[in-house]
């Protein structure tokens, strides 16, 4: 079957799932494959839950014309998306980095959402199912487009950007994250540099914090560059940190004097820059863009303060890496109050896993805290004098004995850790 031919298929039916469990009338079914699942095994399933088609790339036991089989269901899936997107003329906006993607692909869609129909990545589908499932979800009143891309290994943001077709970027920073699979930090600039390689060869627009000196080398030759941070950018402003939530000073570029945000932490400065600078960009007003980044609450355990049992948390628990971790110490270290920090091992660091713990343990040293709990991975691996549990749910069990009242915590940890089993 030609991609066409699916294109005109997937016109009646947009809306596509990969798992049966999620399947509604009408819905088009991708069977696809993984290293311990094979979606071409739910083909009859999927057509009993109500699929209007199942797109297999494997035989199956009985026939049925709603079976559509072709070479491979997810190069299908994202051949589709690609025909699917180049019926917009519209900005697709894509952002990679090595923290605070999702933050700001959240910020970045409030703000357009001020003037202009924008589809975005729900949660942090990122990844080579996410990207295209995301872009198939856009209908055809959209105005922009905000689309997050993840990646744990070099040529993987060059792939998304193949049926993506960005017009414009933003790499958030780059730092120590998926460093067994990148081999090395830089790996990891080279590799989240695949967007910026992308804009360049295809005359893009990036977004860059122009306090990093490596974005300012990674961007050059790109043909329209805007630029944020805290001095010597188009949008400049700094962090007031007197505050329990980030409040951002505006000190250049736009008339705005102060944004009082719902985040945790200075380290999301970088992320309501760029917020403004694209909204400032696409000339969404300016009361519209302060309206956004004030209202936005950020949820899934992401830069999350919610007050439980008397005490102030922090919930920072959907990944971690050393950058992250190291920046999520320091912000929370300059809190006033008792503080008890909870923190689970970093993932995918290969061999510099251990030194990159080792690193974290002497941060956490230079500080007083009323208690500190490390949990599983190679924190295990250490001697230190900090309380350690092997998993979360018996971090927990500890927490639940402690009968903390007007303590502040913080929670964090890579999301295999799932560190907010604590709470």
């Amino acid at each position: 079957m030609q991609i066409q031919d699916l294109y005109t298929i997937y016109s009646q039916h947009p809306s596509i799932q990969t798992d049966t469990r999620k399947l509604q009338n009408g819905d088009l079914f991708f069977a696809l494959k993984g290293p311990n699942f094979n979606g071409n095994q739910f083909a009859k399933q999927a057509l009993e839950a109500g699929a209007a088609h199942v797109i297999i790339d494997e035989p199956v036991n009985f026939e049925d014309t709603r079976l559509i089989l072709v070479p491979d269901a997810l190069q299908a899936l994202q051949q589709l998306a690609k025909y699917h997107r180049n019926q917009f003329s519209i900005p697709f906006i894509a952002i990679t980095g090595s923290n605070g993607k999702t933050t700001t692909k959240e910020l970045v869609s409030e703000v357009l959402s001020g003037r202009y129909i924008t589809y975005t990545t729900k949660g942090n589908l990122n990844n080579h199912i996410g990207v295209p499932l995301t872009i198939l979800s856009i209908k055809k009143d959209a105005e922009m487009a905000v689309i997050e891309m993840g990646a744990n290994h070099q040529k993987e943001i060059e792939g998304y950007c193949q049926y993506t077709l960005p017009t414009h970027g933003i790499i958030t920073n780059i730092g120590k994250a998926h460093l067994e699979g990148f081999g090395g930090e830089d790996g990891v600039k080279k590799g989240k540099g695949e967007l910026f390689d992308y804009l360049r060869a295809s005359g893009g627009t990036a977004f860059i914090m122009n306090d990093y000196d490596y974005l300012r080398e990674m961007s050059n030759g790109i043909p329209v560059v805007k630029t944020y941070g805290t001095a010597n950018a188009e949008i400049t402003g700094v962090a007031d940190t007197s505050a329990q939530f980030l409040a951002v000073k505006i000190t250049g570029g736009i008339a705005l004097e102060k944004i009082t945000t719902h985040l945790v932490g200075d380290y999301n400065l970088p992320n309501v820059l760029v917020a403004v600078a694209v909204g400032n960009h696409f000339n969404v007003p300016e009361d519209a863009i302060k309206a956004a980044l004030e209202n936005y609450t950020p949820s899934n355990s992401r830069s999350q303060l919610i007050e439980k049992d008397g005490n102030q948390v922090i919930v920072d628990a959907y990944n971690a890496n050393p950058t992250s971790m190291k920046a999520a110490i320091e912000n929370f270290a300059k809190m006033e109050g008792e503080k008890v920090l909870l923190l689970g091992g970093m993932m995918e660091l290969g061999a510099e896993s251990i030194a990159e713990h080792i690193d974290i343990v002497r941060l956490i040293d230079r500080f007083p805290w009323k208690s500190v709990v490390l949990v599983g991975g190679d924190f295990g691996k250490l001697d230190h004098p900090y309380l350690y549990f092997s998993d979360s749910l018996a971090a927990k069990d500890w927490l639940q004995q402690q009968h903390f009242k007007g303590v502040k915590l913080l929670v964090k940890g890579s999301r295999s850790m799932q560190m907010e089993n604590v709470l």
